[in-house]
């Protein structure tokens, strides 16, 4: 029995399927954290997190149960004692875990109950869920320990106090939404703590993984909803934090408190860290991308020098007849305030030449959208092409708006790897560049100045796919297009519910009717940062062949 505890927060990311590879980290982590009793990480540290399907394969089972009795082995040297995520499997059935590792043993394994199936989630696809969980004694203390979804409950908090349970250990692995860390804190962690009257230490990993981000910004919070902790948000921390025990109550030594990224710091930052972790952890060189002269592509570059330095970004600037010279002086001057290489890869003697090639089936017919999209493809074509011989990745430069609308060229400026402004909306793209061009973020590797000329930000948006195009000729204003987009997509409105807003019925109707018909493109399109509640791909999911309308 003791009235004192030194717990160490481990703050750290995690490389999906790497086993060895993130029980070796684990084990440095622990190192660091000599003098500690227990040493805390996120939720399925050693296995990653999101597993997917990954955890479906026997082999990984049971590897990550070799790899957990190799850490409850290293336990026996008599320093801290480790709570490890991790899945197990039993009785024909897989559970999302955390084990208790001490003095040479696994001492406890408690299941996650609450498996999320919303959103990005889908644990009821993998993991059976577990009863409600039962405090683990450790050093004579109970302690609760509810998985992530678990401490959104209040039943499964409410269970672990009536058992006893004196302080809650919540592992997470909360991705990265706008607003996020506001629920996190306010809404979740102080209802558990006002319920129970218990401490909280609040977890959670950091890292990008494929299109989800995880923040960090692990944090205490004592029983009088006083935040004692507060972690980063995008790095990696690891925090001693001193508990003692008085008049009944477990309470916690306050410590550094750190201010969260602002928005919109934390979305720039989201963008960075998920770019850098695809790249690198999937082993590319560096990016590729088509540098247009515009906002999209000029962001994108931006970010990809952040993310990776100016080195590992090769730009292309592919003008045709209809590129303007202002488009090839932005284009310049982008690659020169970030430092990049540009190459410029005239088109034109590609579309000539399909323009010989059609011009017996085109017979008879006028210059159309046929002839737009050949232009585009012909620059993914290009710009794989320097991919396949040199090795980087091509980022793809679509926003959220765009992608929508279906404003954007299957197998042409939607080719590519990844993209960072998948689930930016283009009203969004604007607000980050001006962001950029005047602040330089945390995480970033490229210039403390402008990254773009202010023009870039203001002229108006176009494809130059023909003579004088804007976007406004095809979309309505973004101003006014991002709200209704937000309405169908982040809020599932109907047609008329926006109309009660003050939208035009037409307008919004014709939108719906766009977002529907684009749903095949958006299926092939490449993975991208999300930053919102609905991203595509893995929040939203809806069915290629689709009737419904809602006017």
């Amino acid at each position: 029995m003791t009235n004192r505890l030194t717990i160490a927060l481990a703050q750290v990311t995690q490389s999906v399927g790497d086993l060895a590879g993130n029980a070796d980290a684990m084990l440095e982590w622990r190192a660091k954290a000599a003098g500690a009793d227990l040493i805390v990480y996120p939720e399925l540290q050693l296995v990653g997190y999101p597993p997917e399907d990954l955890v479906l394969k026997p082999t990984l089972v049971e590897r990550a149960g070799a790899e957990l009795l190799r850490l409850a082995e290293a336990t026996a040297d008599g320093g801290p004692a480790m709570l490890v995520g991790t899945v197990v499997a039993a009785h024909g059935v897989l559970f999302n875990v955390v084990a208790l590792l001490d003095s040479g043993k696994i001492v406890a394994v408690r299941q996650k109950r609450e498996l999320p199936n919303y959103g990005t989630f889908d644990e009821k696809r993998l993991f059976a869920p577990g009863p409600l969980p039962e405090p683990v004694e450790f050093r004579g203390v109970k302690l609760g320990l509810p998985i992530c979804e678990d401490m959104w409950f209040p039943f499964v908090t409410a269970h672990l106090r009536a058992q006893g349970a004196e302080v809650l250990i919540t592992p997470n692995g909360s991705p990265y939404e706008i607003g996020k860390d506001d629920r996190r804190l306010h809404v979740v962690c102080a209802a558990r703590v006002q319920e129970t009257g218990l401490p909280i230490v609040y977890l959670n990993r950091v890292g990008g993984q494929d299109e989800l981000v995880f923040d960090g910004a692990s944090f205490v919070m004592g029983a009088d909803l006083t935040v004692l902790h507060q972690l980063p948000d995008w790095d990696e921390a690891l925090v001693m934090t001193h508990w003692e025990k008085r008049e009944g109550v477990w309470t916690c030594a306050p410590g550094d408190l750190h201010a969260l990224d602002p928005h919109p710091e934390d979305t720039y930052n989201a963008m960075v860290l998920g770019l850098r972790d695809y790249v690198n952890r999937n082993r590319f060189p560096g990016v590729v991308l088509g540098l247009s002269g515009g906002i999209d592509s000029a962001l994108s570059a931006a970010v990809a020098v952040d993310a990776l330095g100016a080195d590992r970004v090769w730009c292309v600037m592919m003008p045709s007849r209809f590129t303007s010279q202002n488009s090839l002086d932005d284009a310049a001057e982008c690659a020169q305030l970030l430092g990049v290489r540009l190459d410029s890869i005239a088109i034109e003697p590609a579309v000539e030449a399909f323009d010989i090639m059609l011009s017996d089936v085109f017979e008879g017919r006028g210059r159309d959208l046929a002839e737009e999209n050949i232009q585009s493809r012909i620059r993914g074509v290009t710009l794989m092409g320097i991919s396949n011989k040199f090795g980087p990745m091509l980022l793809t430069t679509g926003n959220k708006s765009e992608m929508s609308v279906g404003y954007a060229t299957i197998y042409g400026d939607m080719a590519g790897g990844y993209s960072v402004l998948k689930d930016a909306y283009k009203t969004t793209v604007f607000d980050l560049s001006r962001w950029r061009n005047e602040n330089v973020p945390s995480l970033g590797f490229g210039p403390s100045g402008p990254v773009m000329p202010e023009r870039v930000i203001t002229k108006p948006p176009t494809a130059e796919l023909r003579d004088n195009q804007r976007d406004d000729d095809s979309l309505p204003p973004y101003e006014v297009l991002d709200p209704i987009l937000y309405g169908l997509v982040e809020e599932e409105l109907s047609v008329e519910q926006l109309v009660e807003r003050g939208f035009d019925r037409d307008t919004v109707a014709r939108i719906e009717r766009l977002l529907y018909i684009a749903e095949y493109k958006r299926r092939q399109a490449p993975p991208g940062v999300k930053l919102g509640t609905r991203n595509f791909g893995r929040d939203r999911r809806y069915p290629i062949t689709n009737a419904f309308r809602t006017l």
